[in-house]
């Protein structure tokens, strides 16, 4: 199978919001030895993309956002492992996480997906996430961005949490944080002092992209 026809099959697998065609086509991508960044970057990068603009639209709507999430979290976990660490493709690590007493995680797994699909190195701590863990991963890692997610107005207060603990503890420079679900409001974010919030999936990948390279 041809190059163009992978990346096609790749393309086509999350826009059919196909998991089992996504992992057909990683295989074949594969066992072509296509390169497995430009896999992502020129097959499943502009679907997810496509499939974002078409979210924001409201041409679909979140089961289908979640199906296209799920395809390409397939795919991915084929792909990733064989990009090599602090490839050049890799924007940067981001901690992401939902907080403290709170477990709901589609919203999260969502924008994990689609932050993979872009090029950053994600690692997810899962849900019901304590403040300090959100703080020490991010030292280990020395990622440039935390994500915090919030999907019950009782436990928002998590992330103000982790922006206080990075300011008592003079690391606020070093990581910029990023907070979103249902409760969460650009002017809650302004008022806990985090960089800012997404209110989509779409907008938080275009934040991170922002804060990328630090604060």
């Amino acid at each position: 199978m041809g190059e163009d026809k992978i990346l096609k099959g790749l393309h086509d697998a999350i826009m059919n919001y196909d998991s089992e065609a996504a992992v057909s086509a990683s295989k074949a991508a594969i066992a072509a030895k296509v390169d497995p960044l430009m896999a992502i970057q020129k097959g499943l990068v502009p679907a997810i993309e496509e499939i974002g603009d078409k979210f924001e639209k409201m041409e679909i709507y979140l089961p289908e956002l979640m199906l296209a999430a799920e395809a390409m979290k397939a795919s991915l976990a084929l792909l990733l492992p064989l990009i090599p660490k602090g490839s050049k493709g890799t924007k940067a690590t981001v901690i992401i996480g939902t907080v403290q007493g709170d477990v709901h995680e589609i919203g999260k797994n969502i924008v994990s997906s689609m932050l993979m699909a872009g090029g950053f190195n994600v690692i997810d701590l899962g849900v019901d996430v304590k403040t300090i863990n959100f703080i020490e991963e991010a030292r280990k890692a020395d990622a440039k961005i935390i994500g915090a997610s919030a999907l019950m107005s009782s436990t928002i207060g998590s992330q103000k949490d982790i922006v206080d603990y990075l300011v008592s503890s003079g690391d606020r420079k070093k990581h910029a944080v990023l907070v979103g679900g249902g409760p969460t409001t650009k002017e809650w974010a302004k008022e806990i002092g985090a960089d800012a919030c997404g209110m989509t999936a779409v907008e938080a990948v275009k934040l991170a992209t922002k804060f990328a390279k630090g604060r």
